[in-house]
């Protein structure tokens, strides 16, 4: 079976409403130990909110983090991967899109949401499985 994105994606990702404030979130985001946030009006989601908006958008910003709302600083539109991908094509699409996470979808609807680091911690037990796989006994050598 190959390594479809589905497997290592994070199911049912938490999400929040375009008002909600940035402080808000980032303390939701804390609380479940996540890097994102997908931004739901109503039922569509809307954007994503990322570690890295809260930083380079708010923080950097000196903006009101009480006052300022997601909707404000959210990416948009969501950049997505079908389920049944590879894992290496979201680190392909990760990395032309200059993104750390992507919204994982199935038959148009997103299931779920895949990070760098998931792709990291997935990358390193696919490398300590090949290490283990490897033989390190001791040569034979023949005697005369």
């Amino acid at each position: 079976m190959p390594n479809t994105i589905a497997r290592i994606m994070t199911k049912n990702p938490k999400s929040v409403g375009p008002n909600t404030s940035v402080m808000s979130a980032a303390k939701t985001m804390r609380t479940a130990r996540v890097g994102s946030l997908f931004v739901k009006k109503g039922k569509k989601l809307v954007g994503i909110l990322t570690d890295t908006d809260i930083v380079r958008r708010a923080v950097a910003g000196g903006k009101p983090l009480g006052k300022l709302t997601v909707e404000k600083i959210m990416t948009s539109p969501i950049c997505t991967i079908e389920g049944s991908q590879t894992v290496d094509d979201a680190q392909d699409m990760m990395g032309d899109l200059g993104v750390r996470h992507l919204a994982v979808t199935r038959g148009g609807d997103i299931v779920g949401v895949v990070s760098v680091r998931d792709l990291l911690m997935f990358y390193k037990r696919y490398a300590q499985s090949k290490i283990s796989e490897m033989d390190y006994s001791e040569p034979k050598i023949g005697q005369d």
